[in-house]
């Protein structure tokens, strides 16, 4: 079996390799690898840069929100939240875990109002789920009661940079959060909280820097009327990969009427949208492979045409129908494999190259990264090769039968 698989990889080197009568053949060969060189070159390097966006995406989300959030149904609120951490806190994949309260209101500074998300957290354990300390760009975090110069207390609230810019609110200014918790007329007068302005933090991503605002949850247990409750636990975990085992976990130990939320639940539309725009573009640059393939078939059919006389010879001397056919099938191979091999080596270097020397820029006042983001993945090589190459072993099968059928008789007579 070895000795014919050399003898027909042999012959189906050697008429790749030979002048043909019709210089136009070579020619189409040269053309169909160049095709699959590009092709597989066009999908390392564009699902590179989309594995770039979903990262630095994901990875900003991720620094801003949590891995997972555990909440109750109907949002009723955990009150004795310390003891529900204590119950998970030795599952090995969390790393941190701090209660949080979501809620909103409108925020007000002098003659300006603007719509607030806001979101209270215990200061002394924020930096074990959530990055926001590194995102701080003017002023400090410091959610706790600051004494004013008059003497009053007021505690701290950290802006969205865009919603400071809504409010014209600059650090050590004093606006006010109105809360509709609990108000159910017209007649009543809702909650009313001021604070004082100790920062300002910007995570590049426009949804929460516009109407995200972060206070303690002392002041939010108030403003709220959460009376000792909170909204819920934030937990970080080691992989965020491991979220839905870690949900199990968390669901066999607490139960009814707790559940938890994994970083995709929470953006699921986002995340989805990114994975099945991945695959589409994967299957519409697979299009520029599939062309090269169509000239595989033209070429490998005109080789068959113009070596008639010689497949004659060889059925005649004793190949089989399937010698041949694999003849034909290894040429269509060696064509994948080449232009496959080139193009990932192509692809492999441009991304290394804007990895290593970032000479694509991007404007930094539009996107919220300098340069063009790339992050390259084996399994997309993998994925890739496998695509090429088999478009081109597919391509190659019409020809084979075509030539593994020709009558070695009528083949040596009429040539």
């Amino acid at each position: 079996m070895r000795r014919l698989l050399s003898y027909e990889l042999f012959i189906a080197r050697r008429y790749l390799k030979s002048r043909r009568k019709t210089g136009f053949i070579n020619t189409i060969t040269y053309i169909s690898i160049l095709g699959v060189t590009i092709g597989v070159a066009a999908l390392i390097i564009v699902l590179s840069v989309m594995n770039g966006f979903e990262s630095e995406v994901r990875d900003r989300i991720l620094g801003f929100d949590t891995h997972i959030r555990l909440r109750t149904f109907h949002d009723r609120g955990i009150e004795d939240y310390r003891a529900v951490q204590e119950i998970i806190r030795d599952i090995p994949e969390i790393t941190g875990m701090s209660p949080y309260i979501l809620d909103k209101g409108m925020i007000r500074h002098s003659d300006y109002s603007a719509g607030v998300i806001v979101k209270a957290a215990d200061p002394s354990t924020l930096g074990d789920v959530s990055d926001l300390d590194q995102n701080i760009i003017y002023g400090e975090l410091n959610l706790n009661q600051i004494r004013l110069s008059d003497g009053r207390k007021r505690y701290g609230i950290v802006l969205g940079r865009y919603l400071a810019d809504q409010i014209f609110a600059d650090t050590n200014d004093v606006v006010v959060i109105m809360s509709p918790k609990g108000v159910r007329s017209m007649f009543q007068v809702p909650e009313v909280m001021p604070f004082v302005v100790t920062g300002y933090f910007e995570t590049g991503m426009f949804e929460y820097d516009n109407s995200y605002a972060y206070i303690s949850i002392e002041a939010a247990q108030k403003l709220f009327k959460f009376g000792e409750k909170v909204s819920g636990i934030e937990i970080r975990l080691s992989d965020v990969y491991h979220a839905n085992q870690v949900i199990e976990k968390i669901d066999e130990r607490l139960g009814f009427p707790y559940f938890a939320l994994s970083w995709f639940d929470m953006r699921k539309n986002l995340f989805s949208w990114m994975q099945l725009e991945k695959i589409a573009m994967f299957i519409i640059l697979c299009l520029i492979i599939l062309v090269a393939a169509f000239n595989i078939i033209s070429t490998l059919i005109m080789v068959v045409m113009e070596k008639t006389r010689e497949i004659g010879i060889l059925k005649s001397m004793g190949s089989t129908s399937r010698s041949v056919m694999r003849i034909f099938l290894f040429e269509g191979l060696v064509v994948g494999i080449f232009g496959t091999i080139l193009g990932e080596l192509i692809g492999f270097g441009l991304c290394w190259a804007q990895q290593t020397y970032h000479f694509i820029s991007l404007p930094g006042d539009v996107y919220f990264l300098s340069t063009l983001p790339v992050r390259m993945q084996p399994v997309d090589f993998i994925a890739i090769g496998i695509a090429a190459i088999g478009l081109c072993l597919l391509a190659a099968v019409y020809p084979a039968r075509r030539a593994a059928s020709l009558d070695p008789v009528k083949a040596i007579r009429y040539e």
